[in-house]
């Protein structure tokens, strides 16, 4: 027999009047689950903005993109000597942008030499200066970052304008610091350029500086440097990073039709993906959430036990009132019902103020860390499915012993 709305609403209000009978028990059980509901949402909401933190960082260091480049040279496979590739050339990297239009954002470059020297006036840097050939987008999709003046525009970069980018340690060797570094004349091996820009510092990698980087214009690489037999490198950026392999895919194709790769052979360049390291780290990550499950599932099976101590004592001390119910013909149905809808209620109770302090708790945290707030509406739904889970399992004993009271038995006792 199902039962009707009118029961059910009136079963609610008796527990919810029971509840408020019992505050301090109740707010003793509220608290146990919300302690376990708080240790998980915290947990997760931390790692939860941490990765998405990864995911921005890292998607602004290149996890977003993938770069084209011939394949190496010489060397041996299965056995046998690999035959030497064609280099990139700037015919084929120009035919490349034009070919994926809007679809990618792409930039190309080139390495000049490893041992420039750069002067002004009698000051002049050591024989170790890079000198790196860009076009218009290569500040942008290298997400490199300028302490002072700009890049190079497009126009500028395609006609090969005389301007130059300098790195940190340069600008200390060649200027003071109380004089003008953008709009100041230097020469590069003897031809002049005119600085409109300095990279931020950025350190050591792999033992060398790159501080001590210049960027000039491709047309500018292939006047003063030449550009015979040397290989042009092609990064290309996705706006959804999602897209990463739809997009490589879609480059791999355009770019087969470029060096005129036949059908059926091998590429002959090689194409890397650069999202390896944040898949690493986010499965770090991921190991701290599973840690945090099993910590608040652990804590929730305590508040479990907890919880169906404290409905066993009520249902000891009410038997006359369950007695007096089941004497006014409640039936057994109604009187579990009612246990069941006391507990559901103290659960999800307990689940909502364990869910704002873990968000509270967690994001704190994040703004410790100084990653991005986040709501993980996911867990918050599994969090309140557990309490849910947790209050019947843990109620349903209680509420099974009450219906079975036998009311003469009940209204007999003090």
């Amino acid at each position: 027999m199902r039962m009707s709305k009118s029961v059910l609403i009136e079963q609610i209000n008796v527990a919810i009047g029971s509840i408020r009978g019992q505050a301090l028990r109740t707010s003793l059980t509220v608290g146990i689950i919300g302690m376990g509901i708080m240790a998980l949402i915290a947990m997760v909401t931390a790692t939860e903005s941490l990765k998405q933190n990864i995911r921005t960082e890292f998607s602004s260091l290149g996890t977003n993109s993938f770069s084209i480049k011939a394949k190496r040279q010489g060397g041996f496979f299965n056995g046998r000597r690999a035959a030497p590739t064609e280099p990139i050339t700037y015919r084929e990297t120009r035919r490349f942008t034009k070919l994926v239009g809007t679809e990618l954002t792409v930039t190309s470059s080139i390495f000049a030499s490893g041992s420039a020297v750069l002067s002004r006036g009698s000051k002049q840097t050591d024989p170790n200066i890079q000198i790196l050939g860009v076009d218009g987008n290569y500040l942008l999709v290298s997400n490199i970052p300028l302490s002072k003046g700009r890049g190079f525009t497009l126009t500028e970069s395609y006609e090969g304008a005389s301007l130059i980018v300098i790195g940190a340690n340069i600008e200390k060797k060649l200027f003071e610091p109380w004089e003008d570094v953008v709009g100041s004349n230097i020469l590069l091996s003897g031809t002049r350029y005119v600085v409109i820009g300095v990279i931020e510092s950025r350190g050591a990698s792999f033992g060398m500086s790159q501080d001590n980087q210049c960027l000039i214009t491709i047309p500018s690489v292939r006047r003063q440097f030449s550009d015979n037999n040397r290989n042009y490198n092609i990064t290309c950026t996705v706006n959804n990073p999602e897209k990463l392999s739809e997009s490589s895919d879609l480059a791999t194709g355009a770019f087969r039709m470029v060096r005129g790769d036949l059908p059926g052979a091998d590429n002959s360049f090689e194409l890397s993906k650069s999202d390896a390291l944040v898949e690493t780290l986010l499965e770090a990550t991921s190991g701290i959430s599973i840690a945090a499950s099993v910590i608040g599932i652990i804590t929730l099976f305590g508040a479990g036990i907890g919880l169906m101590n404290i409905m066993l004592v009520s249902v000891s001390e009410r038997t006359r009132e369950i007695g007096t119910r089941k004497s006014l013909g409640a039936s057994a149905r109604a009187i579990r019902t009612q246990f069941l809808v006391e507990v559901i209620i103290i659960g999800q109770l307990g689940g909502a103020v364990g869910i704002i302090v873990g968000l509270a708790l967690g994001n704190m945290m994040a703004s410790y860390f100084e990653t991005p707030f986040i709501i993980p509406w996911g867990w918050i739904a599994i969090g309140m499915t557990l309490c849910m889970a947790t209050s019947l399992a843990s109620g349903y004993y209680p509420a099974r012993k009450a219906s079975l009271l036998d009311p003469i038995v009940a209204l007999g006792r003090a």
